[in-house]
């Protein structure tokens, strides 16, 4: 039986990922987890009908599964394009939202806030230095190249680390309107805002 399994993403946790599966609508689903116990609505990195979605699910959790943070919750501290390399293997369609998935009127603009607060990034906070290449999480043929400690060079132009992101993210078919740059550039296989929290962490 098919179903689909899903990696979200949240800006109010990052570096942290859900996997999960459901066998309805990828909307209904992200729409349900928008609750009052969540701070900010979940975004869908990527979905896809799979066959067998319980056993892949599964297979996926083991895999990664020292990425867990805990063993009764689908939440991983790993970037999103690890276990989504897997997914796209067993992919019969990519079902992923082209826009946002959003439960009350207000959510874009705590969005966008929330994105704004956590885009003042410094490369050295985390000791990256000027001139250090960046893959983009949702393909690592994508590159930019750090500028100064706060810009990149991204396909010859000076952007902010949000703003070339997003226009990655509108190329591979995801309509957001905003987005937090740290999130989705990579350096040696590890988001920025993932190298950010391990040197919270050791502070």
């Amino acid at each position: 039986m098919a179903g689909v399994i899903y990696i979200l993403t949240n800006v109010a946790m990052p570096g942290i990922i859900k996997i999960g599966i459901t066998e309805g609508d990828i909307a209904d689903r992200v729409r349900g987890l928008d609750n009052t116990s969540v701070p900010l609505p979940f975004e869908c990195f990527y979905a896809a009908q799979v066959a067998e979605p319980w056993k892949v699910e599964k297979a996926i959790h083991e895999a990664f599964g020292d990425n867990r943070i805990r063993k009764s919750r689908e939440f991983f501290r790993i970037s999103p394009d690890k276990p989504k390399a897997v997914v796209e293997l067993l992919c019969q369609k990519n079902v992923t939202p082209g826009q946002e998935i959003l439960s009350e009127a207000d959510d874009q603009e705590a969005l966008n806030e929330e994105r704004k607060r956590r885009a003042n990034f410094r490369f050295s906070l985390i000791g990256i230095k000027p001139g250090t290449e960046l893959q983009s999480v949702f393909d690592d043929n994508i590159t930019c190249r750090v500028k100064n400690d706060r810009w990149v060079e991204f396909r010859g132009e000076e952007h902010s680390l949000s703003s070339s992101a997003l226009i990655v993210a509108h190329e591979k078919g995801l309509g957001w309107a905003a987005i937090q740059g740290p999130q989705y550039w990579k350096h040696n296989g590890k988001t920025l805002a993932e190298l950010r929290e391990e040197t919270a962490q050791e502070d």
